[in-house]
Parts: structure tokens; sequence; C-alpha cells
């Protein structure tokens, strides 16, 4: 009888990595995550994650497939197809591209040719980069006109994308954000893309588990296109998706694949069916009002707390601080609140007179915490935190109390899916 080939498991056969993976998975759990776009994602998405369906090459779609084996796997695309078709009420679903970039990319590719105008928010008003800024790819290859925000309230001037729209002609109107923290107005992007005879395309990359939960208004039906990240609200693993109206169907597969990419990430489509599943429940709605509420207590209390915020507050899971008023930068801040304990990312605020890699504000958002189940007493709390150590980023001693106030409450409240109590 041959015998079993020796398959350790990580900790053997890769000491150091598994170490650098217990590491983060101590630190996720003994610290406050408040970047926006970070959540935490179930035991049962990161299961699917990390499964065996790694090892299958699948290129093409389910039931036309140029490789052979493909009986499970087929079932297990259909299945994430049919779960997100269902959550958000869509024609069309396509589960293979590897993020939100490649997302936005296979749009580009769907509708336009090199040279053609397209238009999105400018990435220092709070829009993403593959909405055509200039240092992406989307703004070498298509000719970008970016639309603002007003510099009184700094909210999205729908005057000014009217106007652009008109003199531009966009083939693609993109409405999304990164970080703009108001509710988004489909309908008005909408008559202004009908208007030029653009398709409007709503990247709902950071609030599609809101837009889920109706916390936010749905683009579907809206626009033509919708794109997404599958992490984020959405809480599954790091993949994306495109929704689209059925005459859309062909071209958007067709520029997912062959047009930029090979074998679709079988176990990430896995994880996106499960992370689908889950979001179909009656709890999720709850959750993702609750990230809401959470971000409005946290923006009231940085606001009773001295701190000045983009738009005055927020409609959404993020707020944006600008920290001129203080005189600290945001870069400062940032850090300082991370050896805090409080992890939150240095972001441009509109107009800003800094340089993005030093610029003025912090971003900060609710779904991770949401997730743990802190609710707005904790929120109070972390608002009072963040405040402190703005007004004192170099006291190391403030820094120390509060990493251990941090801790205590990360103790009380444990994340999913890391195996930590």
């Amino acid at each position: 009888m041959a015998s079993t080939p020796f398959d350790p498991p990580l900790a053997i056969r890769d000491p150091d990595m598994a170490r650098l993976i217990d590491d983060e998975r101590v630190r996720q759990h003994q610290k406050l995550r408040m970047i926006p776009s970070e959540n935490y994602a179930s035991r049962a998405v990161l299961e699917a994650t990390g499964s065996v369906l790694n090892n299958k090459y699948s290129e093409g779609y389910a039931g036309k497939r140029y490789y052979e084996g493909q009986q499970i796997i087929d079932v297990v695309e259909r299945l994430a197809i049919d779960r997100v078709k269902a959550l958000f009420g869509v024609d069309h679903v396509n589960v293979q591209p590897y993020s939100g970039s490649p997302a936005n990319l296979a749009v580009y590719l769907a509708f336009c040719n090199p040279g053609d105008v397209v238009m999105g928010m400018g990435l220092p008003a709070g829009g993403h980069l593959t909405h055509g800024w200039s240092v992406s790819i989307t703004g070498k290859y298509f000719r970008s006109v970016a639309y603002g925000v007003r510099r009184d309230d700094h909210r999205i001037d729908l005057d000014e994308v009217r106007r652009l729209a008109r003199e531009s002609k966009p083939k693609i109107l993109w409405v999304g954000a990164t970080a703009y923290p108001r509710t988004l107005d489909y309908a008005a992007f909408a008559e202004i893309a009908r208007e030029v005879g653009a398709v409007l395309c709503a990247d709902i990359a950071h609030i599609s588990g809101l837009v889920i939960g109706r916390a936010h208004p749905s683009p579907v039906g809206l626009a033509e296109v919708v794109t997404s990240t599958t992490h984020k609200t959405f809480r599954g693993p790091r993949g994306g998706m495109i929704l689209c109206d059925a005459k859309h169907a062909s071209a958007i597969d067709k520029a997912v694949f062959p047009g930029l990419q090979g074998g679709p990430h079988n176990s990430n489509t896995a994880a996106i069916a499960v992370a689908a599943h889950e979001a179909a429940q009656p709890e999720f709605g709850a959750y993702a009002h609750q990230v809401v509420a959470n971000a409005k207590t946290l923006a009231e209390g940085l606001v009773a707390r001295g701190l000045s915020l983009v738009t005055g507050g927020t409609d959404n899971h993020l707020v944006l601080a600008d920290l001129s008023p203080k005189g600290v930068p945001g870069k400062v801040a940032a850090r300082a609140l991370d050896r805090a304990g409080v992890v939150v990312n240095y972001n441009s605020v509109p107009f800003d007179t800094r340089k993005p890699f030093d610029p003025s504000g912090i971003r900060l958002g609710t779904p991770a915490l949401t997730t743990r189940g802190m609710r707005e007493a904790e929120m109070s709390r972390v608002a009072e935190w963040i405040a402190r150590i703005v007004d004192h980023p170099e006291d190391e001693a403030t820094i120390e109390r509060t990493r251990g106030e941090v801790a205590e409450v990360c103790a009380s409240f444990p994340a999913p899916g890391l195996g930590l109590d």
C-alpha cells in the first residue's frame, strides 16, 4: 500500500508565516478597525475562501468552460450569481472580477475605446482612482472629465455635473465615491446620463451592504451598470462583481473574460455565495442600519468635541474629518491613533492645501465595529478617544492610557472569524 504524502499544517510547514498570521489575528482583535473599507468576514466566508476550490482552473463561464472537471464549480458559480441577483433584484451578475478595480476596468472595456471621454468624481473630492483620475490607467487611456463638490458645503455640485456632461458628452458617467459621507442622488445622475447619452455606472463598493440592508438608496433601475467589491460592508471575500441590465450582459461578460482575466478564483466565488447567503438573513438589514446609526453618533461626538467634519456629518458608514483647524496633519493623527489602538487612514479633504501623501484629514468608518456588536454607547467613547489623541498626538502617556481603554472594550466585543474570545 502506498504511503500517504506528508501534508503538515502551516504551523509546521512554515512557522514564520503561521506566526505572522496569528499576530495579525491578534491585532485585528485588540484594535478598533475604523478604516471604512475594512470589515470582518465570518468564519464561514473565510473557510470558503481557503477551500480546495482554490485548486481548480475554470476559464469561461458556467456551462461553457475551456477545461473539464467543472461539475461542482459550475454549480458554485451559478449559486453565487443567483444569490446576488436576488439580493439586488437585477437581471445579470458577473462574480468573476478579481476585485473592484478590475470590475471597473471591465466596464470601460465593454463600452469605450481608448481616447473616449469618461466622467467621474475627482479623487480630491472623494472619488476613486478608477473613475478616471490621472494616475490611474483609466485617466491615461481615456479623456477624463472630473466633477467635484461645492466649496461652501462640500456636497456634490449637480449643476456642475450637468454642465460638464453637456460639454463633454462622456461615454460613461460614474457615480460613486470612497470618501463622500452623504447619500448619492442616483435619480439625478440618471437624468443627466440620459440627457447626454452616457452609460450611468454606479460604483457601490463601499455601500453595497447598506444598499442590500436598505440603509442607502439602491441604484438598481437607475444605473444601467453597477459595480462593487465583495468585502467592505458586504462582508465577503476580497473580490468584485458587476450587476447590469440584460442588454449589457454579453458585453460585460466578454469584457471580464476573455477581455481582462483568465480563470476565476473559485474559492472567492464560493465565499461570495456564502456572504450573499448571510446578507439575505433578516439580521443583515439591522446590521446595515446600525452601521449608519453608529456613524451618525460618532460624527455627533466628534463635532461636540471640536473636530471639523467634511459636510458637517454623515448619511452613511464613514466620516471624513478635516484636522486643519487643529493644526495637526492627518498622517500625524493617524499614526498616533494607531499607537492608541484606533486604526484609521489619513486622507485628503476637498480643496486640501496639503499633498495627498501628507494630507489634512482622517477617514473613519463604522462597518467593522458594528460587525463586532458595538453600538451608540461605544461610538461615543470612540469619539472621545479620537478627539483626545488628535488634541495630544505626541503625548505618549495619553496614547498609552487610551490604548488600555480601547483594549478593554475590544475584549468585550469579540470579532467573528478570528477564533479569539
